[in-house]
């Protein structure tokens, strides 16, 4: 089968089959083997591994996770593309391919039905508009995973390894280091893509925690609280969280617990660590 990262077979495969680039999709497909090589070797693929690839396209990636796995799962959204994964494809009897949105898919179903419910890898060149959701939804559901290892735009990676004070820090950050490890492993420059995005992308591996590094009572409550604190990052904490809807706790809660910990009544929620956003979560949920 002709090797997708090629640029020159990844062009007479669309020019065959007439595809057409949706933008609602996002979709950029990656043409560049270097790269390809670097998120295998990053993703650490090996034969024991059964793998969820997320938006395969023309399936340039899975024929490179085909080659390294046991077994790859394919998500797709885009129904133009299944035929076309069907043909380029067709030398391995180790892929599966799904037509649907992840974001719908009972990922669990296919950990348990692939993997014997073991932890699986999951690889993906994910649009941009998308990459939160997919993201937290992979961690917020508990599915069983070793690793996340996706190409995102540039800006979005560097998000998810800020600390607190940058501007870059938030609600992403915090979510992604409460469940896993990030680590920059690649940048990649837009001439890596047919069509070329009009931002640099980077490959980020997200290394998931056996435990988070923080003990929270209750999870779910930390993220609301981490969001309100983020929603209007101008403002302090304690107006922040003592208006937003649903969080039902008072502008005295906020300052009682924040004089607890020995914060001052004007901190911003971009200062403070997972850890204090766990003791704040843990301090509030007492209060209720």
């Amino acid at each position: 089968m002709a090797n997708l990262g090629i640029p020159q077979n990844t062009i007479a495969v669309l020019q065959k089959y007439h595809f057409n680039f949706q933008k609602k999709f996002g979709q950029n497909f990656l043409i560049d083997t270097s790269v390809l090589n670097r998120i295998i070797s990053a993703a650490e693929i090996t034969k024991e591994d059964c793998v969820l690839e997320i938006g395969p396209g023309i399936g340039t990636m899975t024929q490179y996770l085909a080659e390294s796995a046991r077994e790859v799962v394919a998500v797709e959204i885009d129904k133009a593309l299944i035929p076309i994964l069907e043909d380029t494809l067709s030398a391995y009897d180790n892929v599966t391919v799904i037509n649907d949105d992840i974001l719908k898919v009972d990922i669990n179903k296919i950990v348990q039905e692939k993997n014997s419910g073991n932890p699986i890898k999951v690889v993906a060149n994910l649009p941009y508009y998308i990459t939160t959701p997919i993201i937290m939804g992979l961690f917020e559901s508990h599915v069983p995973l070793k690793s996340i290892t996706i190409m995102v735009q540039k800006e979005v990676a560097d998000r998810m390894q800020v600390g607190p004070g940058t501007k870059d820090y938030g609600a992403l950050s915090l979510g992604v280091q409460y469940y896993a490890k990030p680590e920059i492993v690649a940048n990649v420059p837009p001439n890596c893509f047919i069509p070329r995005p009009n931002v640099g992308s980077a490959v980020i591996r997200l290394t998931r925690f056996n435990e988070p590094p923080v003990q929270v009572k209750d999870e779910s409550r930390m993220f609301a609280l981490i969001r309100a604190s983020f929603n209007q990052r101008r403002k302090t904490l304690v107006n922040g969280l003592g208006n937003a809807a649903g969080l039902s706790v008072t502008k005295e809660q906020v300052r009682a617990a924040l004089e607890q910990m020995g914060l001052p009544a004007t901190v911003r929620g971009e200062t403070l660590t997972l850890k204090q956003f766990a003791r704040l979560s843990n301090l509030l949920t007492e209060k209720q």
